[in-house]
């Protein structure tokens, strides 16, 4: 029917001009007459919606700002990450064991494995392998890192496991309150089905689902139109869009995904790389080992340093000084091989162990508190900086360093910290004969903080990034590893309308950093304001903190795109449908 086809193509071009969109188009032809019964825009998939995005501005159907509205950022999440070949296909319904929290998007597929030892191991072999733990810590980063994917039976969606593992852009599914691990025949259970270390496994970040068998991976998908389509978003976004990367590969990783910049550098991650000096600083018995131990580190943090800022070359790096508390640098229980990594019996390492220990670690000794107490500490690493920067210039790198006192609730511990970072600049300044330009500022986190936003401002602060996971783990009274076991509920009964550590609180939350937001500039004009918690990575919140006229969001640098997308589209709101 030739001339009925002709007719049909006919109307859908007039169809597609008058809407602006690709149409899904429901028809039929009865006695060779054409009839149309409806149309709508179509669905699509990440590559399909960036190709008509950037076809139809080229033929002139949209402008490139309405072009951005055509593409979600759940559009580029699914380009940028694996996904499996065939989620409707009867071999992936079947294999389907459990459902928990897609706590980080993507796929995975690797045999099972218990330890970071066994991870690692089968890393170095060339094994994919998944990490299952009831929970992660952070003497798992080894592990995590070496895995293809992390399940964890514990932690809600900015549990340990969710965050390291959106940072490093690796699925993750948390919260399986059925599944069980035996870690003595080294075996999980989940819904009645028992698998063995060994034993095939594969994960969905995407819907939380966990499979008993192997199931085939598709490539992430890209396309040559995505080039362009983001060159449209750089151009149109006016907030910098920044990335959490505490390595230089880390760095390198951001800077190839468009970041402008590093917005958090958490000081703690490279920590974990120099774990035998770190550990002998923290279970030092008196004051003269403890700084011996701390100018060990001093040229280890300095390589660090300097890693990161040759990589970033010419971008802001914002580093926080040391934050969480120093028994996480410590196992639970003292053995012979730590007591001589320390130089100290088993007993007295047991002992120092017993004492770092806190009934709430997260509201405890961290943040400024643990630099306030051993003031060395942040000496060390603000020289470290210091001296980093000065030994990338000289060999024609562009550092541009901003140091940030964590977790501050008074004035006082604010300048407190930044008197010392201030005079070991001007030390190792004097040393060296040389300087380079820095920014000092600090965290929101406390909500005390965000009701003092105006005296820390008139300290000197010369910003203020938010780190919206604790500020919103301390305003609900929430803790952000535990709501797992209530969050569902609530969500389920409507008492929440969204988890706020996945989508930013704008009515509660929101209100303190909106007031920090405004105090900060009347006291200083030129105050910086930005977002480094995990919601600088999600697209609704990313458009909130635009609109209170922040400078920028830091997000782990695989949510990079996404983040630049959100921003552009709000910068363009007018041109949305």
């Amino acid at each position: 029917m030739p001339k009925v086809y002709a007719e049909l193509m006919k109307n859908v071009d007039i169809l597609e001009k008058h809407f602006k969109d690709m149409q899904d188009i429901e028809f039929t032809v009865q006695e060779g007459q054409l009839f149309l019964l409806q149309t709508r825009s179509g669905k699509r998939g990440g590559k399909a919606a960036v190709e008509i995005a950037v076809s139809l501005e080229s033929e002139g159907l949209v402008s490139k700002d309405q072009a951005l509205h055509m593409v979600t950022p759940e559009h580029l999440d699914i380009m940028l990450h694996p996904q499996f070949k065939d989620e409707d296909s009867a071999e992936y319904t079947a294999a389907v064991i459990g459902e928990g929290l897609p706590a980080s998007p993507g796929a995975a597929v690797g045999v099972i494995a218990f330890t970071t030892e066994e991870t690692e191991r089968l890393y170095a072999a060339g094994t994919a392998a998944i990490l299952v733990r009831d929970e992660t810590s952070p003497e798992d980063v080894g592990g995590m890192f070496a895995a293809e994917g992390i399940l964890t039976a514990r932690g809600g969606m900015t549990s340990h496991a969710a965050v390291v593992a959106r940072g490093w852009g690796k699925p993750c599914v948390c919260g399986l309150a059925d599944l069980k691990i035996d870690e003595e025949t080294k075996t999980l259970t989940l819904n009645g089905i028992t698998l063995k270390e060994g034993d095939f496994l594969s994960i969905n970040g995407g819907t939380g689902e966990v499979l008993s068998s192997a199931v085939e991976l598709a490539a992430p998908e890209m396309s040559g139109a995505l080039g362009t389509f983001m060159e449209w978003v750089d151009d149109a976004r006016k907030m910098d869009v920044l990335a959490n990367a505490d390595t230089p590969k880390d760095a390198d990783e951001a800077r190839k995904n468009g970041a402008g910049g590093i917005g958090l550098c958490r000081t703690e991650h490279m920590f974990f790389d120099h774990l035998p000096e770190v550990r002998r600083m923290i279970m030092a018995p008196d004051e003269e080992k403890k700084q011996a131990a701390i100018d060990e580190l001093l040229p280890l943090q300095r390589a660090d340093f300097e890693g990161i800022f040759t990589a970033m070359d010419g971008l802001p790096v914002t580093i926080r000084m040391l934050d969480p508390p120093l028994h996480e640098f410590v196992p639970h229980a003292a053995d012979a091989e730590l007591a001589a990594s320390v130089g100290l019996s088993v007993e007295e390492c047991q002992a120092t162990i017993a004492r770092l220990a806190e009934s709430n670690p997260m509201l405890g000794l961290r943040g400024c508190r643990l630099g306030i107490t051993s003031p060395e500490i942040i000496a060390m690493q603000a020289r470290a900086v210091f001296e980093a920067a000065l030994d990338a210039k000289v060999k024609g790198v562009t550092p541009v360093p901003k140091l940030m006192v964590p977790l501050i609730g008074t004035v006082a511990e604010y300048t407190h910290q930044a008197d010392i970072i201030k005079s070991t600049a001007e030390a190792v300044f004097a040393e060296r004969g040389d300087s380079v330009a820095y920014s000092l500022g600090t965290m929101i986190e406390v909500p005390r903080a965000a009701l003092l936003a105006s005296e820390v401002a008139a300290a000197g602060a010369e910003f203020f990034s938010y780190g919206t996971n604790d500020l919103t783990q301390m305003t609900y009274g929430y803790s952000r590893d535990d709501v797992g076991s209530f969050m569902p509920t609530y969500l389920a009964q409507g008492i929440l309308p969204s988890d706020p550590f996945q989508i930013f609180d704008q009515e509660g939350v929101g209100k303190l950093v909106e007031m920090a937001t405004t105090q900060g500039k009347q006291q200083n004009p030129d105050i910086k304001n930005g977002v480094c918690g995990e919601h600088g990575g999600e697209a609704g919140s990313v458009k909130y903190f635009y609109s209170l006229g922040h400078d920028y969001v830091s997000c782990s640098p695989f949510r990079v795109p996404i983040a630049r997308l959100a921003a552009a589209q709000a910068a363009t709101a007018e041109a949305a449908p």
